[in-house]
């Protein structure tokens, strides 16, 4: 897996993210723009696009960092119950905090996607089955709990229409003014970058990473602050994309090991890929209408996950 070809990749499918929608436009338009052009792309499509990069490079990098610390490759936001962790922490904000800010809803869902992070590794800690499908599934199980508590809140409070937004990603509502919240996850991918290599000795185990001299525990908190963070900031402004934090990690891992500094450039990219693939074909199954981008990474990301499921077994017999 070159960074080249990822790179040319991202740049043909953003590309065509751009000239794909019900509003005719095409890369020849792009000399002669109309009114109603040059508003159509700096108001929907060119925020669109930002948002989908944004989204796959945080989600990818945060299912590494994830996997890295929990020693364990099928964990991730979705596996972990963050997603839903946050999502909660959006419905105690509409309920408590009905004129809250998007940034206000934001640390209302980073406190609880954080929380519930922590929760799921305090859990980890007192398994003593390590295997590596049983971990995600008891995190499955936490986050449909976690999932349960919040339709049950909603529907009590009658703002489940309000919560729905955010039970399946969708960039077809992403507009100028209303996705720049996406971008604090830029900053906190530059912190991950930088601590990579801490990430990587703490994965390696409490006790391997304290006789190298490295405060394991800090570390494993500032990962999880990051993770929680990128998720939260997500789920409100685009929703839940399940899985991606997941495949996209492996298959970075599958053809280039296991070496998180270097392999963090390979997932961002690819995960943006994925979800520029996933957008488009969404937009094109059923034109002019489209399905949401939970429900195509979700379908074509669930696919993938039991493939490696399959794989893992097929290399242990």
């Amino acid at each position: 897996m070159k960074k080249r070809y990822l790179a040319g990749a991202l740049l043909v499918l953003s590309f065509a993210s751009i000239f794909i929608g019900v509003t005719p436009l095409s890369p020849f338009d792009l000399f002669d723009l109309t009114k109603d052009q040059a508003h159509t792309l700096a108001v929907s499509r060119l925020p669109r696009l930002a948002s989908i990069l944004i989204a796959g490079m945080s989600m990818s990098v945060c299912g590494m960092i994830m996997q890295q610390l929990s020693r364990n490759k099928f964990v991730s936001p979705t596996t972990a119950g963050t997603m839903d962790s946050a999502r909660l922490g959006i419905l105690v904000a509409l309920m408590i905090f009905t004129n809250a800010s998007p940034l206000e809803k934001a640390a209302v869902s980073f406190g609880f996607a954080l929380l519930g992070t922590f929760l799921f590794m305090k859990i980890l800690e007192r398994i003593k089955f390590k295997d590596s499908v049983f971990i995600p599934l008891v995190g499955l199980m936490f986050g449909n709990i976690i999932g349960s508590i919040t339709t049950f809140f909603a529907y009590k409070n009658d703002i489940i229409q309000n919560m729905s937004s955010w039970l399946h990603g969708d960039f077809s509502m992403i507009i100028s003014g209303q996705y720049e919240l996406i971008y604090i996850s830029l900053p906190v991918l530059i912190i991950a970058y930088a601590f990579a290599n801490k990430f990587t000795v703490a994965g390696m185990g409490e006790d391997f990473s304290t006789n190298l001299g490295l405060s394991y525990q800090k570390v494993v908190n500032l990962g999880l602050v990051v993770v929680a963070m990128v998720t939260s900031v997500v789920v409100l402004t685009v929703g839940m994309i399940p899985f991606l934090g997941l495949v996209v990690p492996n298959i970075v891992t599958i053809f280039r090991g296991d070496h998180l500094r270097k392999n963090l450039p390979h997932t961002a990219m690819l995960g943006a890929v994925f979800v520029l693939f996933c957008d488009i074909t969404g937009r094109l199954i059923i034109f002019p209408y489209e399905i949401s981008i939970g429900l195509t990474v979700g379908v074509i990301g669930s696919g993938l996950f039991i493939y490696l499921l399959l794989r893992r077994k097929a290399y242990e017999s």
